[in-house]
């Protein structure tokens, strides 16, 4: 174990077109200020910090691999789920509605899971899963299902 434990402290997206993921992260509600969206040449880079304290960034394709010599497009369905907590039940079907209207695609329609929690998949520009969830509520949890 190193001497000084790492702390999370933010999520680094790789995106091939960073206007149609922006507009995407954008229409979901995160603030991304014009000002914080930095550019030259084919590399570009998107940083700023969630309500929760994360950093949340978007960076070109070029960019990665300016950074990350061994960075390669990769292929197929990933193994991430990206979640985002919204502030009631009904705003997680409201944000799946918006998302969808505008032509992403829904993966999961918004449904009471079994954690108490108000929950709906949506796929990025990039192929991401991005969850949206109410925080879980002791009154909508049921037993898990049987795997």
């Amino acid at each position: 174990m190193p001497a000084e434990a790492p702390i999370l402290h933010g999520l680094n997206l790789i995106t091939k077109d960073m206007k149609t993921t922006l507009a995407f992260y954008r229409l979901l509600g995160i603030e991304i200020p014009q000002e914080s969206v930095w550019g030259s040449g084919g590399g570009h880079h998107v940083e700023v910090q969630s309500a929760g304290g994360l950093d949340f960034a978007l960076d070109s394709e070029d960019l990665a691999k300016a950074y990350n010599a061994a960075w390669q497009r990769p292929e197929g369905a990933g193994r991430t789920l990206i979640g985002f907590r919204v502030n009631s039940r009904e705003a997680v079907d409201e944000t799946f509605t918006t998302l969808t209207a505008a032509g992403h695609t829904g993966l999961q329609e918004p449904h009471d899971a079994f954690w108490g929690s108000r929950c709906a998949v949506i796929e990025d520009p990039d192929g991401r899963d991005v969850a949206i969830m109410s925080a879980p509520e002791d009154a909508f949890r049921s037993a898990p299902p049987d795997l």
